[in-house]
């Protein structure tokens, strides 16, 4: 079999690499990929965003099944045009996109579907928007609509952080999605993350992780893209996974299907767990970053079967086989990161680490120059690890992240503390 994955970060190093392992996979392409990726996948230039030249390029290649790691191709319809043309692909259509590309859509999909989530408002003028928000009162979350890169969420603990994050989103800050914005009740109690495959009729749950989205230990600082994860979420018990099919993830399917746009792919719910009740906090068309890590660590070879069963619409054939392990993330971002950073600084030691089934680093934001691996990007380095305990897990990520010789970059100490506690 032919893959091509399209996307560069973290998690489609994890997908390429999940898909590596099983040997239904002949030929293995990443567009534009990245370092780590090199060594098991062939680069190419490939504009993820431009249909038409994804379609070419898959006729060219003779590829078979086209994995989407990020949310921007989706979103353009790249799905779309690969299913016209006969190509199986894992994601969504653009119009069952709108679940993560607007906030507003996932809304009025819950709305109608009658799944627990916050209560909220949708305004497209700061007016109105402050003047609700002065109702409320802090604290309460501010949401831009559209698609933010993972950063379109504030969560402003004082009326005057609501105000100053409305007068961001508004004024451009986020560009076009921005330009309006959803007010949330503000949920407490603990997040976690569920993941369910789709393939337009048949579910499948494929797993459970808690992410930590802050930049400082304890969970303290400003939002991130995500800082470390784990897997499994032992807040999400046996019980509270099945409400969550049963109250949430089926009535949303249900609800997509009778509205003609039938749900394919990884279906991601974050979650907020209070009291023994999940809520919805917001649903993603692809695998988390780095929640894919854990997972794909945890999954292996077995992750391509049940990928590919949810592309050729035949889930109902698949089966997930877990261990009873644990995996655990600790990214590595450039010193200065969620803020600015500087490119370029030279990574060593990747090559002395263990490289097995126990121990990885997925590459996010790395690019190779005159033989050194350097950090292109923020989040740069996923270090991750399995164990039969959390802790084990967590031991083994942590001593690979002491042996990596670069002073430039900042990372927590504290991953999977929640669960450890």
């Amino acid at each position: 079999m032919n893959i091509l994955i399209l996307g560069s970060g973290g998690r489609e190093h994890a997908l390429a690499w999940a898909a590596h392992q099983n040997p239904k996979c002949d030929k293995l392409i990443a567009a534009p990929g990245n370092a780590g990726m090199a060594s098991i996948a062939t680069l190419s230039t490939l504009d993820t965003n431009d249909r038409g030249a994804v379609v070419t390029f898959c006729e060219e290649e003779a590829i078979d099944l086209v994995i989407i790691g990020p949310e921007a191709p989706l979103a353009s319809g790249v799905a779309d045009r690969l299913r016209e043309a006969g190509i199986a692909v894992f994601g969504p259509s653009r119009a069952a996109a709108e679940l993560e590309a607007s906030k507003r859509f996932t809304k009025e999909i819950c709305d109608a579907a009658g799944a627990p989530t916050a209560a909220y408002a949708h305004f497209t003028d700061p007016a109105s928007a402050k003047a609700y928000v002065a109702e409320q009162g802090a604290p309460i979350v501010i949401k831009a609509d559209g698609l933010a890169a993972g950063k379109g969420v504030i969560v402003a603990m004082e009326d005057a952080d609501a105000f100053a994050a409305l007068d961001d989103m508004f004024s451009g800050a986020f560009g076009e999605a921005g330009a309006e914005v959803v007010i949330e009740e503000f949920m407490t109690g603990e997040e976690a993350s569920f993941f369910v495959l789709c393939d337009g009729e048949v579910a499948l749950p494929i797993g459970t992780a808690q992410d930590h989205k802050r930049i400082g230990e304890g969970d303290t600082g400003p939002n991130t893209g995500g800082m470390g994860a784990y897997s499994p979420a032992p807040v999400l018990t046996e019980a509270l996974q099945a409400q969550v099919m049963d109250q949430i993830i089926r009535p949303t399917l249900s609800e997509m299907a009778k509205r003609g746009t039938p749900y394919q792919g990884v279906l991601y719910a974050g979650l907020m767990i209070e009291n023994g009740q999940a809520r919805l906090v917001e649903y993603n068309v692809r695998f988390g970053d780095p929640e894919c890590q854990v997972l794909m660590m945890r999954l292996g070879a077995q992750a391509l079967d049940a990928i590919q069963a949810a592309a050729e619409g035949r889930l109902n054939e698949a089966q997930i086989h877990w261990a009873d392990d644990h995996a655990l993330t600790v990214v590595m971002a450039a010193d200065g990161y969620p803020g600015s950073y500087a490119r370029g600084s030279v990574i060593k030691g990747l090559d002395a680490l263990l490289d097995d089934s126990f121990h990885k680093v997925f590459h996010a934001g790395t690019k190779e120059i005159d033989g050194a691996i350097t950090a292109n990007g923020g989040r740069v380095l996923n270090v991750t690890a399995r164990g039969e305990s959390l802790k084990e897990a967590r031991d083994r990520a942590y001593a690979m992240v002491d042996d990596i010789e670069w002073t430039e970059s900042v990372h927590r100490r504290d991953i999977g503390w929640r669960a450890l506690d």
